[in-house]
């Protein structure tokens, strides 16, 4: 049971024995209808460990108890309609309390003289007045209207704090995008060129191309498809979402355009996740595919998308040139898919198949719901 709950509890009790408490030092005549009575002081108060979820359904039961026990001739005070009057104005029902309490003042002085035959109507509301202390029922509807105003403010205050946080956020990833953009673009992409072109040149003239200057073209080339792929990310915002699991048959499709056989098989139940998850299998798959077409020498690719009940399985497999005995090159791409899976406490497997080709699979862990 949540401390919440444990403290609803302890109000509902502790107004129940004060009730019980003020009837037993009370002086009236004892009668058959002492138990029922007294079973009415006692549900009144206990019914106030639902005030939270229910405090409509306690403002009525509370108001009933009330004039229940009064009409058998127990003079108690309200206490338990006063408590529920204070937690209905507080969950944002102020008409209902106050419809309630003026239909409770107006019918509470009927209930006391079914009790008292001899009273006076006169004599009826004061004595209903003093049993229901309008001066503590105008009170209890006050305080309940100042806490919910209260935490109303402190509510919007946490979603200004938050709108402001996520505002600096995506000004500081914009900014870090336009650092990125302007110092290391340019540079990255004269490297490229450069050994683009001395690659090129060298072939013309049948030399034979050294191999630093055919790793400096391919990690320009990787280097420059990565930048293109961080900046795509830090510009990613609620206006322009992040790619994920919808676009991936985009993806199949843009791999058979180029000439790979590409195929997508997606198995199990379909359902919502995270959207960290969501990019990550988008990126995983993305990559994949692209490594295959640069890199791999393939004609098929399969792309498979397996919903498990507690984790994602996406698997993407080639029958390209990679054996059992070839050692794969951790390149950024690989890294960069393996922080990924990892900082989603999932796990990823980058390796040739024994079949031959290559095959990248992430297990990536969904919470249940």
């Amino acid at each position: 049971m949540s401390s919440g709950r444990i403290g609803d509890w302890a109000i509902a009790v502790g107004v129940a024995t004060v009730l019980l408490v003020t009837s037993l030092a009370g002086q009236h005549p004892p009668t058959k209808l002492d138990t029922p009575g007294y079973t009415l002081l006692i549900v009144g108060g206990l019914a106030l460990a639902a005030h939270r979820w229910a405090p409509i359904a306690v403002l009525a039961a509370t108001g009933l108890c009330v004039l229940g026990y009064q009409a058998i001739g127990f003079e108690v005070p309200a206490v338990a309609y006063l408590v529920a009057v204070y937690a209905t104005v507080r969950a944002g029902h102020r008409l209902v309390a106050v419809a309630g309490s003026v239909l409770m003042v107006a019918t509470l002085p009927f209930a006391m003289l079914a009790s008292h035959p001899d009273w006076a109507v006169g004599e009826a509301f004061t004595q209903a007045r003093d049993a229901l202390q309008l001066a503590w029922l105008i009170a209890a509807g006050a305080a309940g209207e100042a806490l919910r105003q209260a935490e109303r403010r402190a509510d919007e205050a946490e979603r200004t704090r938050e709108a402001t946080a996520r505002q600096r956020a995506d000004e500081e990833r914009l900014h870090i995008a336009r650092e990125l953009h302007d110092s290391l673009t340019h540079q990255i992409s004269v490297i490229k060129v450069q050994s683009e072109a001395a690659v090129h040149v060298a072939r013309k003239q049948g030399e034979e191309v050294p191999e630093a200057l055919l790793v400096i073209r391919e990690a320009g080339r990787e280097a420059a498809r990565e930048l293109r792929a961080t900046l795509e990310a830090l510009r990613d915002d609620d206006t322009n979402p992040p790619r994920g699991l919808d676009h991936i048959p985009d993806l199949v499709e843009r791999a058979r355009t180029t000439g790979l056989d590409t195929t997508l098989t997606i198995e199990g139940q379909r359902k919502d996740l995270p959207v960290a998850v969501d990019r990550t299998v988008y990126r995983i798959v993305q990559e994949s595919l692209t490594n295959i077409g640069r890199h791999a020498a393939a004609a098929t690719a399969s792309v498979r998308i397996d919903y498990r009940p507690d984790a994602l399985v996406v698997q993407v497999d080639d029958d390209g040139k990679a054996t059992p005995d070839t050692t794969p090159v951790p390149g950024v791409g690989l890294l960069g898919m393996r922080e990924r899976v990892t900082a989603l406490g999932g796990r990823l497997r980058a390796a040739p198949r024994s079949e031959g080709g290559f095959s990248v699979q992430a297990e990536l862990p969904v919470d249940r719901t």
